[in-house]
């Protein structure tokens, strides 16, 4: 047995490095296309330091991030050649891939960078922090009560851009030392004002039921993931009833670790299939695309875990459902939302019919969604957190002139900057 075990691993190994070499043989092939950003011209980075599996984190961004570039020049940092080669096709900024730390350090002494972005908490963050005439922005890629938004590596950026009250509490009450008055902006989630994706079905009297889980995770404490104790069931008595149509949207990483969770993810993908070929008048949907919105918004009632997903639900003001995890020694922080939040168990998985028409007509959990929408995100009236956004650049672009006049003097500053009039007597001004 150990040696099959070895075996199995031997041949991941192999396929690993095959697909590695072929991604940059690929990425060297395209890369002289990729155009450079004039020099002087970029003022805000998002630094991505991951791969191909995980630019959902960034791409939930690229809405805010086209929008705010029409005022400041924004970039997009890649490390990774398989991330490269994808954001070079989707990414609506320009990207820049700089593997090396040399070229991370000659992208900074050419460009104007005064802030940067991180999606993320991957540990080549730590290789941008070096720099430090310029702040270093924690914005995320989800608002949850996972364990993961109070972790201390907060403490490591100048600032982070939280969604609304929930998470100033929450990191109030969480962390140690961290002054959050002064290091934390409210921004709301500026995604919802740029959800993305067309519908891929057409709109008729089925009740719509968006189910995206989580992946697995990696540890008890993290075991949010739902695909292996909920998804079948629930899936099943869905895909069963013509009065709903199912949009399946898991995790990209469902099934990484956990075999029966692969294999729990891949029987509901071929149910959804086998269901569409019976009856192609129920165009059940399968979705793996990068886009994310239109599964949100168009959803009637949506089933997610204890993740990200369930706040980018939240958003939208609509039903929401929340899997229990099946783990007794899983982290649920139920002070906030998940308090009042509607649960599924697995046991009552296969129950999901009587349970989404009854969070459809029950008025007074609406009300209480609503009190939690406006806790975790202030005002989601259309543009109001967009402008939020960028009100908190221009407020951090601001306060970098400050120390900009003060450490590096008027004539160095304008030499840095190419938005700075020499003649301008404030140097705050742009």
């Amino acid at each position: 047995m150990p040696v099959i075990k070895d075996l199995k691993t031997a041949r991941r190994l192999v396929t690993s490095l095959l697909r590695s070499r072929r991604t940059r043989h690929e990425l060297a092939r395209r890369l002289p296309g990729v155009a450079s950003p004039p020099p002087r011209s970029i003022q805000i980075a998002v630094y991505f330091a991951d791969s191909r599996v995980n630019l959902y984190q960034i791409r939930q961004w690229y809405g805010p991030l086209a929008a705010l570039a029409k005022k400041w020049p924004v970039a997009i940092i890649s490390r990774s050649p398989s991330a490269m080669l994808k954001l070079a096709d989707e990414a609506p900024v320009p990207v820049q891939y700089l593997r090396k730390v040399a070229d991370l350090e000659h992208f900074v002494e050419q460009q104007d960078i005064k802030i940067v972005f991180y999606v993320n908490q991957n540990a080549r963050n730590f290789q941008m922090f070096r720099y430090g005439r310029m702040w270093h922005v924690f914005i995320n890629h989800g608002e949850s009560d996972k364990m993961y938004m109070t972790t201390n590596q907060f403490k490591a950026y100048d600032y982070s851009f939280i969604a609304g009250r929930a998470a100033y509490d929450r990191l109030r009450q969480k962390l140690w030392n961290f002054d959050v008055d002064n290091r934390t902006i409210q921004i709301g989630r500026p995604q919802a004002d740029h959800f993305a994706g067309e519908l891929p079905y057409t709109p008729d009297d089925r009740v719509v039921v968006l189910y995206s889980p989580t992946w697995e995770g990696d540890r008890a404490a993290a075991a949010y993931g739902s695909v292996a104790s909920h998804g079948v069931a629930l899936s099943s008595a869905l895909l069963a009833d013509r009065r709903f149509r199912l949009i399946y949207r898991p995790h990209p990483r469902s099934g990484v670790i956990d075999p029966d969770f692969k294999r729990a993810n891949e029987s509901i993908i071929a149910e959804i299939a086998a269901a569409n070929q019976a009856d192609p008048s129920a165009q059940h949907v399968y979705d793996d695309g990068p886009s994310l919105g239109w599964q949100l918004a168009a959803a009637d009632v949506a089933v997610t875990d204890v993740s990200a997903m369930v706040y980018d639900r939240l958003a939208t003001g609509k039903p929401l459902i929340v899997t229990r995890p099946v783990s007794p020694l899983t982290d649920v922080d139920e002070a906030g939302f998940l308090g009042a939040a509607e649960w599924l168990t697995a046991d009552a998985a296969g129950d999901i019919i009587a349970q989404v028409e009854r969070v459809r007509g029950d008025v007074e959990a609406l009300d209480r969604l609503h009190y939690w929408v406006e806790r975790h995100f202030g005002d989601t009236s259309p543009g109001a957190a967009t402008a939020r956004f960028h009100d908190a650049v221009e407020r951090l672009v601001g306060v970098w002139h400050e120390h900009a006049a003060i450490h590096l003097g008027d004539r160095q500053m304008s030499e840095a900057d190419p938005f700075v009039d020499d003649d301008d007597e404030d140097p705050t001004t742009e």
